[in-house]
């Protein structure tokens, strides 16, 4: 009677969905484990090192290569100021690693190693990706290599703040279990494709974890590749978040309920150029609203730099637009 009861309706046995789960898991840690490496930083070049007159204690992470000519994709965190980078590949193979390029912005930095003919893996079209789906995470927590967590994507969508201060948007979550030394490691799906590069974690909340899309890590990749870095305008306020006097929005036909305050200006910066002051309230550039800071910076695109714009904002309860030209923003330290 159980037996039947358990094949009702043409269900398949609890232990033959068990199996094809183990199976589906296995399969993708088999296909994706030999492209996965584990990084260890020897020492920091960061400023606070150099002040110091020492190296800080190096860390560990996770990658993994993303060609067979030696370029590995990880976190910008892991590798981020690294004097030297050691790689450990799944054969047993120990690498000196160069830093290619490095973006905090979305927490990715690709570095490579000098070997070929090496196992890679492929970035899947993270905009297929669905709620409920499967997600494995590979990676060296805790310097245990090779670690394998599976569970499913919990949700998509999502915006993590970087450690630029910048929202990292498209963010995917998963509760496919995350500890330190796993950043920069692959979260593949049953076909050992890359869905996304494993981030962060929140604590002490459990099942709460983060992976940089594959799409955004994808376009990343070919610019720091390309340049080293990538490129981005920016106009030079430090901006904060507002609501504005709902009388003057009315007044002025303003859709938006918030703008941008500009709290700081940075001395000889394109918004001081542009006459623009503390306490003005930026509202749009070329059209586009800015009702918060977020959407200010995901404007300052690379195609902004040295190009004339109109950045229309409210000075009290006046409305101007004044033309300003934003410059390149200076690269990391």
């Amino acid at each position: 009677m159980d037996s039947l009861l358990t094949h009702v309706a043409g269900m398949p046995a609890d232990e033959t969905l068990i199996d094809a789960y183990s199976s589906a898991v296995s399969g993708a840690v088999a296909a994706a484990h030999p492209a996965v490496v584990h990084i260890e930083v020897r020492g920091s070049s960061t400023p606070k090192a150099a002040k110091a007159g020492a190296d800080e204690p190096g860390g560990t992470g996770s990658g993994f290569f993303i060609s067979p000519d030696g370029y590995i994709l990880t976190n910008s965190h892991v590798v981020h100021g690294a004097r030297e980078l050691k790689v450990f590949l799944a054969d047993g193979r120990k690498l000196a690693a160069d830093l290619v390029g490095d973006d905090p912005d979305t927490d990715l930095a690709v570095i490579r190693v000098s070997a070929d003919e090496l196992s890679h893996l492929t970035l899947a079209d993270s905009d297929g990706v669905r709620p409920g789906q499967i997600a494995i995470a590979i990676g060296s927590p805790m310097g245990f290599q090779q670690t394998v967590t599976a569970g499913i994507v919990s949700g998509l969508g999502r915006s993590l703040r970087g450690a630029s201060g910048r929202l990292i948007d498209n963010v995917i979550q998963t509760d496919a279990a995350l500890n330190p030394g796993n950043s920069g490691g692959p979260l593949v799906n049953t076909r050992g494709e890359v869905i996304g590069v494993n981030t962060a974690i929140i604590r002490p909340a459990q099942g709460i974890c983060f992976a940089i899309a594959s799409n955004t890590a994808r376009w990343v990749v070919g610019l720091l590749i390309k340049d080293g870095r990538i490129r981005r305008s920016f106009i030079g306020v430090a901006g904060q978040t507002v609501p504005l006097i709902r009388k003057v929005a009315r007044y002025h036909h303003i859709k938006e309920e918030t703008g941008v305050l500009v709290a700081g200006l940075e001395p000889g910066s394109p918004a001081g150029r542009a006459g623009l002051l503390e306490g003005d309230i930026l509202l749009a550039l070329d059209g586009a609203p800015t009702p918060a800071v977020d959407s200010l910076h995901k404007l300052l695109t690379a195609d902004r730099i040295g190009e004339r714009a109109i950045i229309t904002f409210l000075r009290g309860v006046e409305l101007r637009r004044h033309a300003i030209i934003p410059l390149e923003m200076p690269g990391h330290g």
